[in-house]
C-alpha cells in the first residue's frame, strides 16, 4: 500500500526539520536527502527514475528557472557586485546620501521603497542580493537596527514580485484569468502598498523584540566595513557611479519587458532581449562594479581575481542550496502533493477569494515556489471562476493567489536561504522572522483584496 500525498509531504517536512535543526546537517545535504526521500515513497515515481528526477530538478533550477534563465549566472553577477560594493565604498556612499535625504530615523524605509520598486522588473532574490550590503553599510553606518534593515528589504521586495507583473507568477495569473496587464499592474500595486507597510511595521516590532548582530559573512568582515564607515566621504567613490551597478540591470530588464510588450521591430527586439536578459545584465553590472573597485582602490588585475573568488565562494554555496530546495520542490509536485491539495480544498466549497488564497498557500507550503505556485492556482481557479461570476474582477482572484502564495516560505524556498545566507542569519532566526514576515504580508494582502474587491468590484 502506497503512502497518502499528503503523509509523504509530512515525512518530507519533517526530514528537513529534524537533519537541519536537531542533526545540524548541511542544507544542501539535507534537501537532497529530503528530495530523495520523496521520490522513493511515491508510487508517481519509479524507483529507478528518483535519483534522475532529482538531478534533473536540480540543474533545471541552475539553468531555467521559471523563465528567469536560472540563478546560478544571477546569483554569481550579484555577489560579485555585492562584493564590489562593499570593497571599493560605493555601498557606504548610497547609505549617506539616503540617510542625509530621509534623516537617520527613516534610514530603513530607502530600502522598503527600493525593495518594492526593484523586484518589479527584477527577481526577489537578485534585489536582495544586491540591497543587502546596503543594509549591512546601513547598520555600520548607524550603529543599529540592523533587523530592521535587512526585512524592510523583503517587506517591499516580496510583495511586488508576487503581485506586480512583469515577474513571471503575476504576468503567468493575468494570462491564465484573462486580466488586462495595464489593471494587473495597478490593481496589485495600489494592494501591495498596504502589505509594506504593515509588513514595515511588523519589521520594526521584530527589531525591538530579537537582538540579532551584524555578523561576519562572506566578503568583508566587520573590522574592515568599520574602517570603510568610518572614512572621509570625498574618498568614496561618487552616488551616480556607486548606483550605476544596481540600476543599470534593472533599466536592461525593464526596457526588454517593455519592448515585448511594445512588440517593436523584432530587430530592436532582439537587441533588448540580448541586453535585457538577468544574465548579461548582472554581468555588465559586475563589470562596472569591477571598474569601479579597481580604480577606487587602485587594485591589480590579480587583487581584483581574489575579490572575484571570495565572491563567488559565498555564491556557491547559496547556489547548491537554491537548486538543491527547487528539486525537493519538483519531487513534491511529481507526488502530486499539490493536486491533492487543490481537490480537497474545493470540496469544502469555499468562497473564491478565500479558496485561491488558501490552495496558494498549501502549494507554496508543498514546493517552495511562490511562481510556481501562483501559475498552478490560477490555472485551477479560471474555469471555477468563469462558471461562478462572482460579482468582482478577476484581478482580485489573482491578488489572493499572489498573497496566498507568500505565506508558508521555509527550508524549501530558495528565498529563505539567499537571506538567511546572505544576512548571516541562523535558521532559527530565519524561521522567526522572514517566514512569519511573509506571513502578514500575504495576510494583509487577502483583507485588502477582499475589501476592495467589494467596494471596488471594477466590472
Amino acid at each position: 500500500m502506497h503512502p497518502h500525498p499528503l503523509l509523504i509531504l509530512v515525512i518530507a517536512i519533517a526530514v528537513v526539520f529534524v537533519l537541519i535543526i536537531r542533526f545540524r546537517i548541511n542544507a544542501f545535504l539535507a534537501l537532497i536527502i529530503a528530495a530523495l526521500t520523496v521520490g522513493t515513497l511515491s508510487p508517481k515515481v519509479a524507483w529507478g527514475d528518483v535519483v534522475p528526477e532529482v538531478t534533473a530538478a536540480f540543474g533545471n533550477v541552475c539553468g531555467n528557472n521559471s523563465g528567469s534563465g536560472g540563478i546560478a549566472i544571477v546569483i554569481a553577477m550579484a555577489a560579485i557586485i555585492g562584493q564590489c560594493l562593499m570593497e571599493s565604498g560605493a555601498a557606504d556612499k548610497i547609505v549617506r546620501v539616503f540617510v542625509r535625504a530621509l534623516g537617520e530615523r527613516r534610514a530603513a524605509w530607502s530600502l522598503l521603497i527600493s525593495g518594492y520598486v526593484l523586484s518589479v522588473p527584477v527577481f526577489f532574490d537578485t534585489v536582495f542580493y544586491l540591497l543587502v550590503p546596503l543594509a549591512r553599510a546601513m547598520r555600520v553606518r548607524t550603529g543599529g537596527n540592523y533587523l530592521l534593515f535587512v526585512m524592510a528589504i523583503c517587506a517591499g521586495g516580496a510583495v511586488t514580485h508576487t503581485m506586480v507583473p512583469p515577474t513571471p507568477g503575476p504576468l503567468a495569473m493575468a494570462d491564465r484569468l484573462h486580466i488586462d496587464l495595464g489593471v494587473m499592474i495597478l490593481v496589485g500595486a495600489l494592494i501591495g502598498v498596504p502589505m509594506s507597510l504593515t509588513g514595515m511595521a511588523f519589521c520594526a516590532w521584530s527589531n525591538r523584540r530579537l537582538d540579532i548582530p551584524l555578523r561576519e559573512t562572506p566578503g568583508l568582515t566587520l573590522t574592515e566595513l568599520e574602517q570603510l564607515a568610518a572614512q572621509d566621504e570625498s574618498k568614496l567613490p561618487g552616488f551616480v557611479w556607486s548606483m550605476t551597478p544596481i540600476v543599470l540591470p534593472v533599466l536592461l530588464i525593464t526596457a526588454n519587458t517593455l519592448a515585448g510588450a511594445l512588440q517593436l521591430d523584432p530587430g530592436i527586439l532582439g537587441v533588448m532581449r540580448y541586453l535585457g536578459n538577468p544574465n548579461l545584465a548582472l554581468l555588465l553590472s559586475a563589470g562596472i562594479a569591477l571598474v569601479i573597485l579597481a580604480r577606487q582602490k587602485g587594485y591589480t588585475l590579480a587583487q581584483l581575481a581574489r575579490a572575484v573568488e571570495g565572491s563567488l565562494a559565498s555564491a556557491g554555496l547559496i547556489i547548491l542550496i537554491t537548486a538543491a530546495g527547487g528539486a525537493f520542490g519538483a519531487l513534491l509536485v511529481k507526488a502530486e502533493v499539490g493536486a491533492t491539495l487543490g481537490a480537497m480544498a474545493q470540496e469544502f466549497g469555499m468562497p473564491l477569494l478565500t479558496l485561491g488564497f488558501l490552495l496558494a498557500a498549501l502549494l507554496k507550503i508543498a514546493q517552495g515556489s511562490s511562481t510556481v505556485a501562483m501559475i498552478t492556482v490560477s490555472g485551477i481557479m479560471a474555469p471555477l471562476f468563469g462558471a461562478a461570476s462572482p460579482g468582482y474582477h478577476p484581478v482580485y482572484l489573482a491578488c489572493a493567489i499572489g498573497c496566498g502564495s507568500l505565506v508558508g516560505s521555509w527550508m524549501n524556498d530558495s528565498g529563505f536561504w539567499v537571506y538567511k545566507q546572505m544576512a548571516g542569519l541562523t535558521e532559527v532566526e530565519a524561521l522567526r522572522t522572514w517566514t512569519p514576515l511573509l506571513v502578514v504580508l500575504g495576510g494583509a494582502g487577502y483583507l485588502v483584496t477582499e475589501v476592495v474587491s467589494r467596494l471596488l468590484p471594477l466590472i
